[in-house]
């Protein structure tokens, strides 16, 4: 049967295809190879301007161009090239110096550079930048801005409900109230810290040869400064440096980005279990879809299936991100292949980043607070209060105010009159009475409305 996304193994490349197309010209291995590509055709043009290198003659201005051509063209056609010649040479890397040796050609201009391309380099060289430009790529083009978006959403959701007071529950109980608007600022903060952190990982990238030592290079020209003819090419690429490796890059930062991802998922998941839970609580209402089916048996159902969806590819990310950060460091002795075929999952565990924020956007457009569920609720509880009598009788010196207010609310069905008569029982100054006595469950959200806008 002919491959087609009901045949697909993995969901990203499935069900979810459409949502991770972003990603496909980037951490598939088409994007793998194109990366490869640039990073060798830059090491040649590199080469070609180092005056130390005087075999290399300069490039003519239409080798420039083959050049550049070969890494702002390339395609898909390049690509299978370089896969069935390495179905000839069963090196996937050195598939790609042939094919650059095929593009330059065989004339004039290409003579005195044929020989310098993948000149001096283990493949680990080009791997690990190729990689390096695929995560930064990925992070700085896809997931920040879909990160930013999803901030934007909460955050404009927060200045709506400001004001709307909540009843909080801590422990699952009930407790001092809040405002939905000062929950989702809450979110908002930590995603867009967990964001920020993602942001400020240093890409790090190794370009020193088979052991990390400069051998093969110090062997053909001595005399080169190969630390720093090395340093500036890994810059030139908007990567950081790392000149001290074995063949490897150690793989330190990618772990730093996988558990810096881990965070701001773990972050999310987090926000996506409560927002389910107040749908539950009707604190939310779904806006419907005309023909979508809650239930096959029950037609009644709207289900909060985008935050569940989000949910669960959440935790699929995670599992593969902290592997990642887990194995990637380590390898035996100045290398094993053990890291390879991880790296190739990249692309599976960011879908699934993807796809989760997506599904949670998704859901957040259905949202709409339903202000009456909310007052119901708050409105029925008057034990919770008690935290700020027995406060105040804090301050005017009432002996035991907490162990009165716990005799009283404890265990009790606390209503207005009850808790107003025991107010109108105190010995604390008029005022302080008259301050309580206005006090209502909804009232009581202390500087929560503020707080959320604090975010704007």
């Amino acid at each position: 049967m002919e491959h087609t996304r009901l045949r697909a193994l993995s969901p990203a490349d499935g069900r979810y295809a459409d949502k991770v197309g972003i990603l496909r010209d980037i951490l598939s291995e088409y994007g793998l190879i194109r990366y490869r590509v640039l990073v060798e055709v830059r090491w040649l043009q590199w080469l070609a301007d180092e005056p130390g290198i005087p075999e290399m003659a300069p490039l003519s201005s239409v080798m420039k161009d083959v050049l550049n051509h070969i890494v702002d063209d390339f395609n898909a056609d390049d690509a299978e090239r370089i896969k069935k010649i390495e179905a000839t040479t069963n090196h996937d890397v050195k598939a790609v110096e042939y094919f650059i040796r095929e593009k330059i050609g065989q004339g004039t201009d290409a003579k005195n550079i044929s020989d310098f391309i993948h000149f001096a380099c283990t493949s680990e060289d080009i791997n690990n930048l190729a990689y390096a430009l695929m995560l930064r790529t990925t992070r700085d083009d896809v997931l920040q801005p879909q990160m930013r978006e999803l901030a934007a959403k909460l955050r404009t959701m927060s200045a709506e409900y400001a004001g709307l007071a909540m009843m909080s529950r801590t422990h699952g109980q009930t407790a001092s109230p809040t405002t939905v608007g000062k929950e989702l600022a809450n979110v908002v903060a930590r995603l867009s810290r967990a964001r920020e952190q993602i942001a400020a990982v240093e890409i790090r990238g190794k370009f020193n040869g088979a052991v990390g030592n400069f051998n093969a290079h110090v062997a053909a020209y001595p005399d080169v400064d190969w630390e720093s003819v090395s340093a500036r090419f890994v810059e030139s690429l908007g990567i950081a440096p790392n000149a001290l490796t074995t063949q490897i890059e150690p793989h330190d930062w990618t772990a730093e980005y996988a558990h810096a991802l881990v965070r701001y998922d773990t972050v999310l998941l987090d926000f996506c279990r409560d927002i389910w839970s107040y749908i539950s609580l009707g604190y939310f209402r779904q806006r419907l879809a005309k023909d979508e089916v809650g239930s096959s048996t029950m037609p009644h159902k709207v289900n909060p299936i985008d935050f569940e969806n989000a949910e669960g590819n959440l935790g699929l990310a995670n599992a593969l991100l902290d592997h990642f950060a887990t194995k990637l460091p380590i390898s035996r002795w100045q290398r094993d292949l053990t890291d390879s075929t991880v790296q190739r999952n990249f692309g599976v565990a960011i879908s699934y980043v993807i796809i989760a924020i997506k599904s949670a956007m998704r859901g957040l457009g259905k949202l709409q607070a339903d202000p009456d569920v909310i007052a119901r609720d708050i409105e029925n509880h008057w034990e919770v209060l008690g935290e700020a009598v027995q406060t105040v009788m804090r301050r005017y010196g009432v002996p035991e105010p907490y162990e009165k207010l716990k005799k009283l609310t404890r265990g009790q069905v606390v209503d207005q009159k009850l808790l107003h008569d025991f107010i109108q029982s105190l010995d604390i100054p008029d005022e302080a009475k008259k301050q309580l006595l206005e006090l209502t469950p909804s009232s009581y959200t202390g500087l929560a409305e503020s707080l959320s806008k604090k975010l704007n």
